[in-house]
């Protein structure tokens, strides 16, 4: 059942959704070579919990950390430790807050020191396939109409979307109804209604749209080893245009 949420409930969704930017605004200044993925999650927690509220990926279906690190080829669910990044890295950081019994979620790729061309096209491309699909967060709309403006925006800049994982609905849990795919033909699915919360998150490969799952059962990593990147708003249905409440 997709819920609802009250102006109550979006005000307790806008709290939790600036402490997920703030996480990712606060790691954007800490990335560089030599730093840990494990350091970054450190940062992450410490700066969750001095503001009341609790890292919700952390234990969530057994996950060990705060915040997913993805690093390259990783597409997302990496496991924070002490990997450090290289210049010509490029790391996604996805983050999930709970605050009053409500959550946010968002995600980010970050450059580490120089990256190649190929990997600042997939990153603009990716972040830019977001906001296509957020214009058609539109009450009135069909939820395919955001996963068409995503497919679309991707695949005529020469990259894929990612099948196996989707957003989701959000609000009193992680994850609700309904999934939102990043990919299908418009027209199709529930019609947006105003007070609808949604985490839409792209996932872009350079290569092939097919990926598999490490030994360690969590990280997903490309097929074809080529580089991934992802990007990702919660995101609410209003009377007018689309309030990102995860927007720094």
């Amino acid at each position: 059942m997709i819920t609802i949420k009250s102006q109550r409930e979006l005000r307790y969704m806008r709290d939790a959704g600036r402490i997920v930017a703030g996480v990712l605004q606060e790691l954007a200044k800490a990335i560089k070579p030599g730093v840990t993925t494990g350091e970054l999650n450190r940062l992450a927690e410490d700066f969750i919990l001095a503001r009341g509220a609790r890292p919700a990926f952390k234990g969530l279906y057994g996950f060990p950390a705060s915040i997913c690190t993805s690093v390259n080829e990783q597409v997302v669910h990496g496991i924070p430790g002490p990997r450090e990044l290289l210049n010509g890295d490029i790391v996604s950081i996805d983050v999930g807050v709970e605050l009053n019994g409500y959550f946010g979620d968002g995600a980010a790729t970050f450059p580490v020191g120089e990256i190649s061309p190929e990997a600042r096209k997939l990153l603009a491309v990716t972040e830019q396939s977001l906001y296509e699909g957020i214009r058609f967060a539109r009450q009135g709309n069909r939820l395919s109409d955001i996963s068409h403006a995503i497919q679309s925006y991707v695949e005529k800049h020469g990259f894929s979307v990612v099948r196996d994982y989707v957003g989701h609905g959000i609000g009193r849990s992680m994850h609700e109804e309904p999934q939102v795919p990043n990919f299908g033909r418009p027209g199709r699915g529930p019609r947006l209604r105003a007070g609808m919360t949604l985490a839409i998150e792209p996932m872009v490969n350079a290569g092939t749209h097919e990926v598999c799952v490490l030994e360690d059962n969590w990280t997903v990593v490309t097929r074809d080893a080529r580089l991934s990147a992802h990007f990702e708003h919660t995101v609410a249905i209003t009377d007018g245009e689309p309030e990102i409440l995860t927007r720094p």
